[in-house]
């Protein structure tokens, strides 16, 4: 008997995670993928805009002005991965409705309505965020919210 394979979830989460990996932000590393038919369509980390300077070199401003996870998202240099996952697939002209999203954190709020309205489907998390609006968005738009926690991944 061979080895045992790991679930679609499994599989996916952990590559969201690897994803994650490559995230510049100085608070918490996000790594997102989204799929359709188990193909993937596009990735995403969290981090500046390309060509722009990092969080690392630039400076944190929620770190300096001490804001609090899960609040004034307009307040930082960087994209979340959810974001650069959906602009990935825009800029390589790939749609995402239907898909599912395999993330590491569950979205913000500011998220949650780009995906409500890029049409996603599914979203797959691992870890919570601060954010019960997010949640309130995507439960109202039909959007099927499950946790998948990551084995031996970021928390």
């Amino acid at each position: 008997m061979g080895p045992v394979r790991p679930s679609w979830d499994e599989y996916f989460m952990a590559l969201a995670e690897v994803v994650s990996r490559r995230a510049t932000c100085l608070r918490r590393g996000v790594g997102a993928i989204l799929v359709r038919e188990r193909r993937i369509l596009a990735t995403g980390y969290n981090g500046a805009p390309a060509g722009l300077q990092h969080c690392g070199e630039a400076g944190c401003i929620r770190e300096e002005m001490n804001v609090p996870s899960g609040q004034r998202h307009e307040l930082c240099r960087g994209l979340h991965a959810e974001q650069n996952a959906i602009i990935q697939a825009a800029l390589h002209g790939t749609s995402v409705r239907d898909s599912i999203l395999y993330v590491t954190h569950q979205p913000c709020v500011v998220c949650a309505k780009m995906l409500v309205n890029a049409q996603v489907r599914e979203i797959v998390f691992g870890g919570n965020y601060p954010d019960e609006l997010s949640r309130n968005i995507l439960e109202e738009a039909g959007i099927n919210l499950r946790r998948a926690p990551i084995e031996g991944g970021r928390k």
